[in-house]
């Protein structure tokens, strides 16, 4: 007999108990772009991110179809929500190891479907016009699914969505793909429709990628203007290039429908906490349905915002130059965005009144201006214009510096990869411009770019942070202490390879090894000198110290040096030497992490918001010597008594 798997309405309470304990503190009395934003912070944190080529694996913890057809006791087929039929017999079904390329009809394999389709984030490439594949993305299970092979491949890059009465395939479970009729949505191309079992399933993956990958949208291969207009007819992405609404209106109501209709079932959330396991992230849509409205339910009103006020530049340094205003007074303003020299297309965009505008040239006079906008993507009229000269130079580093480079054991099981890398530049820095890119060498022996690792969030100055294979069993460092875990090609690297950091996807700021060439830091791990205080495009060994393979030491933390060179005297603490407790006297409250580290480097304590409810740290464990206190990018030496 069919076992049928009955939509479940979830209470709230119920679906908040699948989450952790305090996974989405912070959210609460937040509705519209602000909870968006809150929760993206929160499902982007500490992601394990894994190989594409490997991730079918994950599908008999995520994906078997124990809800329909078979127990959960013994079944090894695979549930697939192109092909499902709830109220039968299904016309064919898969098993893990029945992935599948190009196939002529229905029943011959599966395929690992990208919701939100693949193009999206993939990179041309100039010189050869192939492209690449963009991690985490890539390899992100809450939206890559396993479907039949003939229907992915018909579906190709058309979005989800309701058809009219032109059908061009018809599937056996029902689904098809015809001519797009979306109400207030003039795309007239080709949509693949799914069944009603599963139009809530794909509406709440769909939103998670808006969540998820806010402020990368403007990056992404979205075919849209500024003006924001509503997509042409020829267009087949609904995403509209903003990061907070992310989607054309139209098209989520569309996705509220199919979210209300087809409410969260015991699949999903088996699928949310199993994914959760694997990636350590969560789709909280499935947790918290009543979000969707809560989030897109902005009223933006047709009236642009106030210009912002008061530009000034506060700081002028050999590479960047901080800017500062006075916020627009309404209340609908989302950010700022930033104009150089007279240019049409932003430089940067905020939603604070300060920011860094970095990459510049030593000696050399810009010109900036600032426009706020609103949550109808309205902008203000453009504030005063500000000009400022960069100086010849300085002490700070021209950008970000890969610190520490381990290459260590790498077989099926292990790869002890890992970079440290450091900003020393004077400014905080956003990463969603940066990532690390990688050559390989393929069976023909030439070299050619592999997919590569996008960096996102945000490092303050004086701050460093890991990126980690997850297979990495290194005696320093673990999976959780690292700001990005990846086993994505830049992190499978070998000796041989050439490994950069690169900004604007090829413009190489840091480099390990040579391009195009068989390099020889294999079986070894090299450590910047500490007389080395910026990042070198050209890779010269004599800037690095070498050490064996799968050397570990100190890793993520600054050197005793320059911690206590980035010492804040604004800050105090007392009394010291210490006993039990350190008390802080100063402006704590932003503080977002404080770390007790001894001389050697090691961190031995680690709190998170340590001020929000006292103003002291117990030291009471601490053996007697003289320790850092660490607070975010200021620190203080003490001795614990």
């Amino acid at each position: 007999m069919k076992k049928i798997l009955f939509p479940i309405i979830l209470i709230s309470s119920f679906i908040t108990a699948q989450a952790p304990a305090g996974y989405y503190n912070g959210t609460t009395g937040l509705t519209g772009y602000a909870l968006k934003s809150k929760l993206h912070d929160i499902i982007s944190e500490k992601n394990i991110n894994w190989h594409y080529d490997g991730i079918q694996l994950f599908y008999t913890q995520t994906d078997l179809d124990k809800y329909y057809d078979h127990d959960a006791s013994n079944t090894e087929y695979l549930l697939d929500i192109y092909s499902e039929i709830p109220s039968g017999p299904d016309a064919y079904e898969y098993k893990v190891n029945q992935l599948i390329a190009g196939v002529s009809g229905e029943g011959q394999g599966y395929n690992k479907e990208h919701m939100m389709p693949q193009s999206t984030f993939t990179t041309l490439l100039v010189d050869t016009g192939k492209t690449i594949s963009d991690y985490p993305m890539f390899s992100d299970l809450n939206f890559i699914i396993p479907t039949d092979a003939r229907i992915n491949q018909l579906r190709r890059n058309y979005p989800y969505g309701i058809g009219n009465n032109v059908n061009h395939y018809n599937f056996t479970n029902g689904s098809r793909i015809s001519n797009a009729a979306i109400p207030n949505y003039p795309y007239t191309g080709r949509v693949y429709e799914p069944i009603n079992e599963f139009k809530g399933d794909i509406a709440r993956a769909l939103l998670y990628f808006a969540v998820r990958y806010e402020g990368k949208f403007g990056s992404f291969n979205t075919a849209y203007t500024t003006s924001n207009s509503i997509t042409p007819a020829t267009d087949q992405c609904p995403l509209d290039g903003t990061e907070e609404r992310a989607i054309e209106l139209p098209y989520i109501e569309m996705l509220k429908q199919w979210n209300a209709a087809d409410p969260v079932s015991q699949r999903e959330i088996d699928r949310n906490n199993a994914i959760y396991s694997i990636q350590n992230n969560r789709n909280p849509f499935i947790d918290h349905p009543e979000w969707v409205n809560m989030i897109w339910s902005e009223t933006p009103d047709n009236i642009p915002p106030t210009a912002p006020g008061a530009l000034t530049s506060t700081q002028q340094s050999a590479y960047f130059i901080n800017l500062n205003w006075t916020a627009s007074p309404e209340t609908d303003v989302l950010g700022y965005r930033i104009y150089m020299n007279g240019a049409t297309t932003p430089v940067a965009t905020t939603k604070n009144t300060s920011i860094s505008i970095d990459h510049l040239d030593p000696s050399t006079t810009y010109t900036f201006t600032v426009k706020a906008y609103d949550k109808g993507y309205l902008e203000s009229p453009v504030s005063n214009t500000v000009t400022a000269s960069t100086i010849a130079s300085d002490a700070y580093a021209k950008d970000l510096i890969i610190t520490k480079y381990i290459s260590g054991t790498n077989n099926t099981t292990v790869s002890n990869n890992a970079l440290e890398i450091t900003n020393k530049t004077g400014h905080e820095v956003n990463l969603n411009n940066y990532r690390i890119n990688i050559l390989l060498k393929n069976t023909q022996g030439n070299y050619y770019r592999a997919d590569t690792y996008e960096l996102e969030g945000k490092v303050g100055n004086n701050e460093t942070f890991v990126i980690l294979n997850p297979k990495a069993t290194l005696s320093c460092y673990t999976n959780t202490q690292a700001k990005f875990v990846t086993s994505s090609d830049p992190m499978t690297f070998r000796g041989d390879n050439y490994v950069e950091l690169a900004y604007n996807k090829f413009v190489t700021v840091d480099a390990i090894g040579t391009k195009y060439v068989a390099n020889t830091n294999g079986n070894v791990s090299l450590y910047r000198k500490s007389t080395i205080n910026q990042p070198n495009s050209t890779f010269t060994i004599g800037e690095w110290d070498s050490y064996p393979s799968n050397y570990c030491q100190n890793l993520g933390t600054l050197s005793t040096s320059e911690l206590i060179t980035s010492t804040d005297k604004s800050l105090k603490i007392y009394p010291n030497p210490v006993y039990d407790n350190i008390f802080i006297s100063g402006e704590t409250e932003k503080i977002q992490t404080a770390q007790i580290i001894d001389l050697s480097g090691k961190v031995i304590y680690t709190e998170k918001e340590p001020f929000r409810n006292k103003k002291n740290i117990s030291v009471q464990g601490i053996p007697t010597g003289t320790y850092l206190l660490r607070l975010d990018d200021r620190v203080e030496q003490f001795i614990k008594k």
